[in-house]
């Protein structure tokens, strides 16, 4: 049987995992500088508050240390990271009370809002370039759900343009 060449970037992923298991703090510190910013990135996408992002992020990161054992090294650890950044984000918003605005007080941005999980299908395909089978494994549904998720928030995004004045000149 020919061997199934490993991406390389997987394999430098599973080594720094390995190396941060393994006690080695400047492993952890370059697995955080490497993809600290894409995970705020779609904590941002999902919250719209960057400052809770943050914060989230850091969240995060911890998480990951603590759980560092049960990474698969034969899976890329971006999408890992995303699927702790998600559930973390996930929760935090649950907590939250829904903020109760009266239709007066409505502003034209209000209207773009969509729900956490089309808000992180969005930025995970668009953002950060992923395939449909892994935003479904780092949304924990499955592929078909994760490409619902991104055809039905671009049709409630165009909806929403559209109210405001924007769309196809006819």
């Amino acid at each position: 049987m020919p061997e199934i060449p490993l991406d390389p970037e997987i394999v430098a992923e599973a080594r720094l995992v390995s190396d941060a298991l393994g006690g080695s703090q400047p492993a952890f510190e370059q697995i955080v500088r490497r993809y600290q910013r894409p995970v705020i990135s779609l904590i941002v996408r999902m919250t719209g508050d960057h400052a809770q992002a943050e914060d989230l992020a850091q969240e995060t990161f911890v998480k990951a240390f603590r759980h560092l054992k049960s990474f698969d090294p034969a899976r890329r650890l971006s999408s890992w990271l995303f699927r702790i950044a998600h559930n973390t984000t996930l929760d935090a918003l649950r907590k939250l009370k829904p903020e109760v605005l009266e239709l007066d007080g409505l502003r034209d941005g209000d209207l773009l809002s969509l729900r956490p999980s089309y808000r992180a299908a969005i930025a995970l395909r668009y953002d950060q370039q992923l395939p449909f089978d892994e935003i479904g494994q780092i949304l924990g549904v499955p592929e078909v759900t994760a490409r619902t998720f991104v055809h039905r928030a671009r049709k409630e995004l165009a909806g929403s343009l559209a109210a405001l004045g924007w769309g196809p000149v006819r």
